[in-house]
Order: structure tokens, then sequence, then C-alpha cells
């Protein structure tokens, strides 16, 4: 018999086909002679209903014994189905049960559980719904998002996870070291470690793609990130992933059209091709979530600058009930609040806030003329807030050094990153999109702990 997933039997069944199927049992229930148990393999949202007759040979001294959880491979026939919603079943000839689960144990039994609890089973979540829907799409996005740079000429490169550059203003970063703990004394221990330096976890990849970038032209980094920050929130993580394409030759508006470009492409290739998973988070986890999307496909994003942003805010602040948590002024670093205010309140889709005061922002994005703000640019979506947060690069030598200086970084230590203006400078920009963002705004999800297979938080990383 032929091995096939249930996606693929679903999607193109053929009656009377002969199947060897592998999956875990949903439900299972009994009418008279027969048994019908539901499995799931985990290729797709739906069950497969078996039908098992009581003339199976193990019957009575395993399948009337299976519960929810149980691993099982079925070998039968395809047949046409006589119950609504469900086209095809499968009639088996056949059932091993490959591993058992007790019900006294096994914490996943058939009903709705919430995604806290879920969290402290990380390594059985997988197997819901919701969470495997999650995975799924996951899976679909990554995807998408790396044949979106293939087809715009684009080459991944793969930046380190160890680094001496903390990309100053990403956030705290975590120390790597081989020291013990007895061995921090002295003026300099990290002399004495591994790599002769203090070195810690990556919390941005794009110094060293702009490396590439300045010799291939255009490229993209896609993987871990880390902040050793105490945020215990539903949009903070310690670990999580990030995109992060450096382009050169592209100023700050051909940046802008690139990452609209990818998120618009990124989320119709989803609609188009993981429409039952998307239903579901749209009526159990986001109502109206479809029709989001759909909005953020077909409409082109607002465009603001961060001044005309602020004077939206000021004049709602206050107005007819309107209190901001973090007052309104121009300078500040808006908050969630402020972000998602402007996309889903003022343009009701993403907008994309431009030029920002230079004091918020690193040091390596461009001044602008008259020195008070940077070409920098953030993406807010509605739900999440910011999305995507870039700028053009300060490709000149001399002003580069200045901020530098300015921002009290130990200019040996980026020496080659100013040789990158010393030998051959040309205008480049790039920008960095929080992965598990992008998958909270397209499943609705609300806590950015339930996008990602296993959450790194404070106190807290399980498997």
């Amino acid at each position: 018999m032929m091995q096939q997933t249930i996606k693929k039997i679903l999607h193109d069944p053929v009656i009377g086909r002969e199947l060897r199927v592998s999956g875990w049992v949903r439900t299972r229930r009994d009418s008279g002679s027969l048994s019908f148990v539901e499995i799931n393999d985990g290729s797709c949202l739906a069950n497969l209903q078996v039908i098992v007759d009581s003339g199976l040979e193990n019957f009575s001294a395993e399948i009337k014994k299976l519960t929810t959880g149980c691993g099982v491979e079925v070998g039968g026939t395809l047949v046409a189905s006589p119950a609504k919603g469900q086209e095809v079943e499968l009639q088996a000839k056949k059932i091993t049960v490959l591993g058992p689960a007790d019900p006294a144990a096994y914490p996943l039994q058939k009903k709705r559980h919430s995604f806290e609890f879920l969290r402290s089973i990380s390594h059985l979540r997988p197997r819901t719904n919701a969470l495997g829907a999650v995975g799924r799409l996951r899976s679909a996005l990554s995807l998408a998002i790396h044949q979106f740079f293939a087809d715009h000429g684009f080459f991944q490169v793969h930046t380190p996870i160890i680094t001496t550059s903390d990309c100053e203003g990403a956030g705290e970063m975590f120390t790597v070291t081989t020291l013990d703990s007895g061995q921090f004394d002295g003026p300099d221990p990290f002399a004495r470690d591994f790599f002769g330096r203090r070195a810690g976890l990556t919390v941005s990849g794009q110094l060293q793609a702009e490396v590439y970038a300045m010799a291939l032209g255009r490229v993209y980094t896609f993987g871990p990130t880390f902040r050793a920050e105490n945020s215990n929130t539903s949009r903070h993580l310690a670990e999580f992933w990030m995109v992060e394409p450096e382009m050169a030759f592209c100023d700050l508006s051909c940046n802008m059209e690139v990452a609209e470009s990818l998120i618009r492409t990124v989320i119709r290739q989803i609609l188009d091709s993981c429409s039952d998973d998307l239903n579901l988070f749209d009526r159990f986890v986001a109502k109206g979530l479809v029709n989001k999307l759909e909005t953020a496909c077909a409409q082109p994003f607002v465009r603001l600058t961060y001044t005309e942003a602020i004077d939206i805010l000021l004049e709602a602040q206050g107005k007819e009930g309107r209190e901001f948590e973090v007052p309104v002024f121009w300078g500040m670093d808006m908050q969630a609040e402020h972000e998602r205010f402007l996309c889903e309140e003022v343009a009701r889709r993403p907008v994309i806030v431009t030029n920002y005061p230079k004091e918020i922002k690193p040091f390596y994005m461009r001044l602008d003329e008259g020195e008070k703000t940077v070409a920098a640019m953030d993406i807010l979506v509605p739900g999440i807030g910011e999305l995507v947060g870039g700028s053009q690069r300060e490709e000149r030598y001399d002003i580069l050094l200045a901020r530098m200086e300015e921002a009290g970084l130990d200019v040996d230590e980026y020496s080659w990153y100013l040789d990158l203006r010393r030998y051959g400078s040309v205008v480049h920009s790039g920008f960095g999109l929080g992965f598990e963002r992008l998958v909270q705004f397209v499943t609705g999800m609300a806590n950015i702990r339930d996008v990602i297979p296993f959450p790194r938080t404070p106190g807290s990383a399980p498997c």
C-alpha cells in the first residue's frame, strides 16, 4: 500500500485507492459493530475518518481501547463518505497501534485548552489545532520570505550568532564565555576567555550583512537574535528570529518599497495557500483576521513622517476621552499604544513612519538635512505596532565617525565598519523584520510566546 499524508489524500481523493496512513488519534466513538476513529498526521488541519469493522483481528484487544493521542498506522481503502462535512473516509483493513497514550495522564484531551496552559507543555502543544496551525504557517511564511528574496536577486548570508559587535541601540547582549565564576577578576578577565575578548549572542546581523551588501549588492540574513532584557510582556522574547536585508545603491524610498512589497507578497501567498489554517484563527482567535490581511495586501501602506505622526497623536490626546498611558511629545520614542492608534484607528491599515529624531535612533542611520532627524523608517501594523525597523545607512565617513564618537563607541573596535565607508562607499539601506511579530500579525495570536515553538523568556527556557 502507498504511504500518503492526509493533506494529499484530501486534496486529491481517489475512490477505491489502497492507502497506508500514519497519524495520531484525535477521537474515537463506537456505533454498533463499527468504530469511528479520527486521525491527524499534522500535514493539515483536517482529520481523516477511519471506519473500523469489528471483524478486524485486534478490534476488541486494541482498537476499542484507542484514546486521544495514540499513534497508529492504518491500511485500507479510500471510500466515499455518506457523512456531512467530509468527502471521503478510509475503510480500515489493518490498524497497528504504534504508541499508546494513557488517558489518565495525557494532558491533551478533547476539549479547548487555554494558551497559558499550553505554554506549560510546550513539548505537546503542537498537537493542538491552533499551535499545529501556527507551526504550518511559520513554515509557509519562512518559505515565502526566502522565495521573495530569491525572486528579487538577493543572496542569503549567514551572519554570526556569536559576535563582538553589539549593533548599538538594538538591546542588551547575552555574554558568551568559557570562564568559571571565580575567574572574573582583574581589569580584563575576557582577555583570558575563549575569543580573547568579550563576546555575546547577536542582537542583529545587520552590521555583518552590510559587509556583504557592499560586495554582492543585495543580501539578506534570516536567523535567531537575542535580547538579554528582563521584559515579561506579550510582545518580547529573549530569543527570536529576524529577517534582515541590506541593499547597496538603495535609498530610504527604495528601502520602504522593498519592505512593503515583502510584507504584501508573503501575506498574499499565505492567503492563497493556507486558507484552512487562517480560517481557524479567523473563527476562534481573531474575528475579521482574513479581511484584515486582505486589506493589507490590497491597499498601499499609508506613509507619514514622524512629525506628522506626532501631530496626529497630539491632536487626539485628550480628545473625546482619549488618554494615552505615555504622554505624547515631539522627540519621544513612540510606544505600542501610539503605533497601534495610528494604524488601527487613523489609517486602518499598515503605516510607514519616517524621519525620526536622531537622538532616539542608532548611530548608523543617515542624518537628514538639518541634522535633527535621520532617514529611518518603521512599519506599523494593526494588532502589533512595530513590525519593521530600518533606515538608509550613513555612507559618509566623516559623519559616521562623528556619530560613533558622539555615541561613545570605541572607534577602533569598529574600524572594519568604517572601512566600508573608506573604500568605495555607496548609498545603501536595510531593515529588520521581526519574524514572530509577522506570525502574530498573520495568525492574530495575542501573545508572542504562542507563535514560536520554544519561547525563551526571563525565568523560562523549556525543552
